[in-house]
């Protein structure tokens, strides 16, 4: 039984009027990228136990580190926020709620991962 309409059949629409095929993709994407990066950074987090803050700032400067760590914190904010915003337009139905919902969650997603990449630059070049 198909519950869309001709038009919607034709464009490739669903319910929500949106293709929502780029979502779709992109939290995939993330998630693949997120599985090495994942387990590099368990890893790496657990190989570090006990060391000290300046063998830490050594290790966040040694290498590709910083650069996988700065990937890592994009590849979760941005797979965090996508799924959140999913999450908000299947769930939240008044109008005004899900767009502030929607705003504030990207507006976080964005904040904490530009603070985040921030205190890697900040470990790896000092300061």
């Amino acid at each position: 039984m198909e519950y869309r309409s001709s038009l919607g059949q034709v464009r490739g629409l669903g319910v929500s009027k949106e293709g929502g095929i780029g979502h779709w993709w992109m939290q995939r994407l993330t998630a693949v990228a997120l599985v090495p990066l994942t387990l590099w950074f368990v890893f790496s987090a657990v190989s570090m136990t006990g060391t000290d803050l300046i063998q830490f700032k050594a290790w966040v400067g040694a290498y590709g580190n910083p650069v996988l760590l700065v990937l890592f914190t994009i590849a979760a904010y941005h797979h965090g926020q996508i799924g959140m915003t999913e999450v908000i337009e299947d769930y939240v139905h008044n109008k005004t709620a899900n767009v502030i919902a929607i705003v504030l969650v990207k507006l976080g997603a964005f904040f904490c991962a530009t603070y985040t990449i921030f205190c890697i630059a900040r470990l790896t070049f000092g300061g």
